[in-house]
């Protein structure tokens, strides 16, 4: 690590090591000349002038680049493209003749990104699959345990906190959704020429218009694709790159209501993330164990989904079949959302691995609340008992209301049971309302919910994809 210069903290701190050796430079270059060599191949298979010995030397070459000859001559020429081939060609001088015949830049630098924007996704993918597994996990242990629900952060109708996690996980399936369709619905840019017309390639196979297909299929087929986009300016369109993002930037959303919700219950004192033994919470406050791993997975988040508006600018601000403002800000905005999200779902997994769960505090809160949220129920049973429903409604607003003050204006307990208990027009005693408060009656269908969830979409989707399951993540700093 150099300290005099700025190094991305997505590289220093946070994203995987698989990640950033991705979007290296090394495999950048080393992919494009894996793409010289296809189309070599390919070329020479429909009938053009490439020898043996040629294929051969480049293929001697695709991993030892000489970066220097290539550094060098980019200072001289300013264009990164022409300056490895020419670095390529000095280590090929039999086959110099014939590396990049036909193409234009954008043979070897759409296609490579094509390929690392794929690659990248399916990084991805096992880690949400693992994240989802661990939510499962954790909501089939907590299926049953009754929690207060909030709506607009205020005390709502019960729920558990199983259930609750079922939330967080149904928002990584509906993120794998997108994610599987984004890398099946991935095409190769293919051999298209500098404005789409492919008419290098035609005028190389004499006006056959059948090998110019023939030689973007064999190229794609080559490098992992099963087809090619069917037109397309000089570059692949742009919009391929917003929707990529748009992906991540999904996995982004619902990985910051995640550490919302998490750091909100850490607060309660009902949830909270894992705290490791040396961990210090505070500069200041020696006492405190801030939710440091899901302030940083918010952080992180809201990079991403601010990030992933610049491809979508970019898309919408394309010249007919190319301009060149895409090429800095996607060096820029591709690479850093991958590796963002790699850094998002690691804490994900670290997270959901050691969340510690305070019952006693979980049932404190819901208790504090119960009584209101059985009124209704005391109502059905005094009017049984034959009571006047609507005489004894108000009354139960007017005594909701009068507990309500004596918790929040003096500071008491909820004393509602006690006040319906002492007005005689409810005919239910103290021990006969206090039997109405077991949390189990309030949390509906939420324990059956759980078991139908994992039952018929987790557990099909985990069986299928079982490598994922035993992923953990390293969280560095």
């Amino acid at each position: 690590m150099s300290r005099d210069t700025y190094e991305s903290p997505l590289s220093g701190r946070y994203a995987s090591k698989e990640m950033k050796a991705l979007f290296s430079p090394d495999r950048k270059f080393t992919t494009w000349r894996r793409l010289w060599i296809a189309l070599a191949e390919s070329e020479q298979a429909l009938g053009l002038p490439v020898t043996d010995e040629q294929l051969e030397e480049l293929r001697a070459h695709v991993s030892d680049i000489n970066y220097e000859v290539a550094e060098a001559r980019e200072r001289e020429v300013r264009h990164d493209v022409m300056s490895h081939v020419y670095a390529y060609g000095v280590q090929c001088p039999k086959a110099r003749g014939i590396i990049h015949l036909g193409a234009t830049s954008c043979y070897v630098g759409d296609n490579t990104d094509l390929i690392l924007m794929k690659e990248g996704l399916l990084l991805l993918r096992p880690k949400l699959i693992a994240a989802v597994a661990a939510l499962a996990k954790f909501a089939e242990e907590y299926k049953a345990l009754p929690t207060l629900a909030f709506t607009h952060f205020q005390p709502a109708q019960p729920t558990t906190v199983g259930k609750r996690a079922t939330l967080w996980a149904h928002d990584l399936l509906l993120d794998l959704e997108d994610l599987d369709h984004a890398v099946s619905a991935m095409k190769f840019l293919g051999s298209k020429g500098t404005t789409g017309t492919q008419a290098s390639f035609l005028e190389l196979f004499d006006g056959d218009f059948d090998k110019v297909l023939a030689l973007d299929r064999m190229i794609a087929k080559k490098m992992g694709f099963s087809d090619v986009y069917p037109v397309s300016g000089q570059t692949y369109s742009r919009k391929i790159d917003s929707r990529v993002l748009n992906v991540l930037s999904g996995i982004a959303q619902s990985a910051h209501k995640f550490s919302n919700d998490i750091r909100l219950l850490q607060h309660l004192k009902e949830v909270e993330e894992p705290f490791e033994k040396s961990q210090i919470g505070s500069s200041a406050m020696a006492y405190k164990r801030n939710p440091m791993r899901s302030e940083r997975m918010a952080s992180l988040a809201d990079y991403v989904i601010a990030d992933a508006l610049n491809p979508a600018i970019v898309a919408s601000t394309q010249w007919f079949e190319r301009t060149l403002d895409d090429s800095a800000n996607k060096r820029l905005s591709v690479p850093e959302a991958f590796l963002a999200v790699d850094g998002i779902l690691d804490l994900y997994l670290n997270i959901t691995d050691g969340l510690k769960v305070y019952p006693k505090m979980i049932e404190k809160h819901l208790r504090a609340e119960l009584p209101f949220m059985a009124s209704e129920n005391i109502l059905m049973d005094s009017v049984r008992a034959g009571g006047d429903r609507q005489e004894l409604h108000e009354k139960i607003r007017q005594l909701s209301m009068e507990a309500g003050r004596n918790v929040k204006e003096n500071g008491l307990d909820n004393n509602l049971l006690e006040l319906i208990a002492a007005d005689d027009s409810f005919q239910l005693t103290l021990g006969d309302l206090e039997k109405t408060l077991d949390p189990a009656n309030y949390v509906g269908c939420a324990p059956m919910q759980v078991d139908a969830f994992l039952k018929d979409v987790v557990r099909p989707l985990l069986d299928a994809n079982k490598d994922a399951l035993d992923l953990t993540a390293e969280i560095n700093i």
